[in-house]
């Protein structure tokens, strides 16, 4: 997949060069030698020089392999663990819209890259006013950036997490822990996808549209419906549009909003039946569909996760049409 071929892309850069600069200049010369005839190779000074030569071979194979394991080992690192909430350090807050911004944390080693897994999430962690730990999921959008993890985070009134975030400012810092797996994706693991997102609920989601439109070797077809409250509200548009024109014969997005603009020509209102008919694909074992929004839209579309977060059953409208809990993954 692409995302294990740029994390390893350094590592087989250094180690071919280290292979062609090292180990392949002394070998000709132990091919030739040993290509010599019976009588030249009882020779002592021949056999001198093929020994010397096997010892200077094998002090640059393993400066070479001890090179390669310094590669290995110097792969830049993220700060990022699985087991444990870790601080970061806020580096830049950025204006998105009327409610929302990008926090960007800087990681332990500014040349690393996130590259996590897809589809996977981080944990973010502060302590409440009631001495109580709020924890709550965010799922990154910068896979490929130096330097930085990047969330983009919706103020919500009743959202302590959010609350909480809206008020860093650069420097602070924000415990977080992960990368922790979801559903992993593989290229072609089903012939078509779709999508029903809510706000920032397109965030993972747009991970698994990126990984499966950047591999060549990727055939899926992908159907996103995005609901928002106001056209205002919805998040990466520009991005969304941008995969969408580049790929049009794999990515179909379609926008819904609650409350429309003069200029609003999309569909209009909340997700129904019907849209999802027109919209995603029919409920069969080569698709699946991903839901993610806020609780009132996943109640509605697909029922929610058990209360020990696991998927749970399959209800709302996506029951209604047919589809059974191995066509469906709620984020």
């Amino acid at each position: 997949m692409r995302r294990t071929v740029a994390r390893m892309a350094p590592i087989r850069s250094a180690s071919t060069l280290a292979a062609s600069s090292m180990p392949g200049s002394v070998t000709p010369s132990v091919a030739s030698s040993s290509s010599s005839s019976s009588s030249s190779f009882n020779k002592p000074r021949n056999n001198r020089f093929i020994l010397a030569a096997a010892v200077i071979g094998a002090g640059a194979l393993g400066a070479w392999s001890a090179l390669r394991e310094s590669a290995d080992a110097a792969a830049p690192e993220t700060g990022l663990n699985p087991k444990e909430f870790r601080p970061f350090t806020l580096a830049k807050r950025l204006h998105y819209n009327h409610n929302t911004d990008l926090f960007m944390f800087e990681l332990a080693d500014p040349s690393a890259t996130l590259d996590l897994p897809v589809s996977s999430f981080v944990l973010t962690k502060f302590k409440g006013a009631d001495g109580k730990d709020v924890i709550k999921p965010y799922t990154p959008i910068s896979q490929h950036e130096r330097g930085m993890l990047s969330l983009l985070v919706k103020k919500y009134p009743e959202g302590k997490m959010s609350q909480h975030i809206h008020s860093l400012k650069p420097g602070d810092k924000l415990e977080i822990k992960g990368p922790l797996p979801k559903l992993q994706y593989k290229a072609n693991m089903k012939r078509e996808i779709g999508m029903v997102a809510g706000g920032t609920g397109i965030t993972p989601m747009l991970q698994v549209i990126e990984e499966a439109l950047t591999d060549p070797t990727d055939r899926t077809t992908i159907k996103l419906l995005f609901a928002n409250t106001s056209s205002r509200d919805i998040l990466l548009k520009e991005r969304i549009d941008a995969l969408a024109l580049r790929n049009p014969d794999r990515l179909k997005v379609t926008y819904l909003i609650d409350k429309p603009e003069r200029d609003w020509n999309g569909p209009v209102g909340f997700v129904s039946k019907e849209l999802l008919k027109k919209t995603m694909p029919p409920p069969c074992p080569v698709s699946l569909v991903y839901v993610c929004g806020p609780p009132p839209m996943m109640n509605l579309v697909s029922g929610p996760k058990a209360k020990d977060y696991s998927q749970g059953e399959v209800g709302g409208l996506l029951k209604e049409l047919g589809y059974e809990q191995e066509s469906v993954f709620k984020f």
